[in-house]
């Protein structure tokens, strides 16, 4: 299973890596992502600059499509031929966003009547869009969820994990990667943050 973490420029560095290196411990158990980028190299909001490992095409045909934020997520939101590139099949695909990543799955038609989670900053943009906006770190309908705050892209890492592998690989990659003497909280935050999401709305 392949996990397209798509990465426009001006990109947030904690929503796109957190994400990829914490699915990337499940190589082994066949689930893998990959930097997406629109062009070769993207520069970060703080001037990291990266090498994308798939190009934006890979999107299409990945298992799983998590879309990171940014800077420029309005710019990326109002580029017809960049949005027109990324076609995405929530029948066949788990989406995800990451706090202003949601701007780009309502420019997708893809959240419909769904509320969503981002970030403070994005916030007033999404709901000038239509969509509601929930006070949570992390909520799913079906394939598709959204997260909002930098480090809740732990969540939808989670998420992804759970839904592909199941409820333990998540656990054992979380507390692989918690703080020290923190382990089990910082497992079990997760975990029933991904859950509450899920079963908000049920």
């Amino acid at each position: 299973m392949q996990v397209a973490v798509v990465t426009f420029d001006g990109f947030n560095e904690l929503d796109s890596f957190i994400a990829s290196a914490l699915i990337n411990r499940c190589r082994q158990d066949g689930l893998e992502a990959f930097i997406t980028t629109p062009t070769p190299v993207v520069t970060s909001m703080n001037g990291v600059e990266v090498t994308g490992q798939r190009p934006m095409e890979f999107a299409t045909e990945a298992d799983v499509v998590l879309i990171g934020s940014g800077v420029k997520t309005r710019e990326v939101v109002a580029d017809d031929r960049l949005i027109a590139g990324l076609s995405l099949d929530p029948a066949r695909q788990l989406i995800g966003s990451q706090c202003s990543g949601a701007l780009v799955l309502a420019r997708l038609g893809l959240l419909g009547d769904m509320p969503a989670c981002t970030d403070r900053t994005s916030r007033p943009f999404v709901e000038a869009g239509g969509v509601t906006v929930l006070d949570v770190p992390f909520h799913a309908e079906g394939n598709i969820a959204t997260a909002g705050g930098c480090l809740a892209s732990q969540y939808l890492a989670a998420w992804v994990i759970t839904r592909t592998l199941g409820e333990a690989a998540a656990r054992d990659v979380l507390d692989y990667v918690a703080p020290v003497g923190e382990n089990g909280q910082s497992v079990e935050r997760a975990l029933r943050a991904v859950r509450a999401g899920e079963a908000a709305l049920r």
